[in-house]
């Protein structure tokens, strides 16, 4: 029984979004794994953004570096 965990940061992701995830991952495993997708378990974390880093530093100060490199 393959469990997937995705996390992402809680910036709005719709239902939509959540379910076009979950049937994506679990046909993912059915082709390449020939897993059953009646077995197959798919969470979706939300993680609020002062919980994430990325590179040492918070996500959003890490995003505004990002904007401001690109200057």
């Amino acid at each position: 029984m393959p469990y997937v965990n995705i996390k992402i940061t809680r910036e709005g992701a719709t239902a939509e979004q959540k379910a076009r995830l979950i049937k994506g991952v679990t046909d993912l495993l059915v082709e390449v794994l020939d897993k059953n997708p009646a077995t197959t378990v798919v969470v979706i974390d939300e993680v609020e953004m002062e919980h994430w880093g990325i590179g040492g530093l918070p996500v959003e100060k890490y995003r505004e570096a990002l904007r401001n490199a690109s200057r």
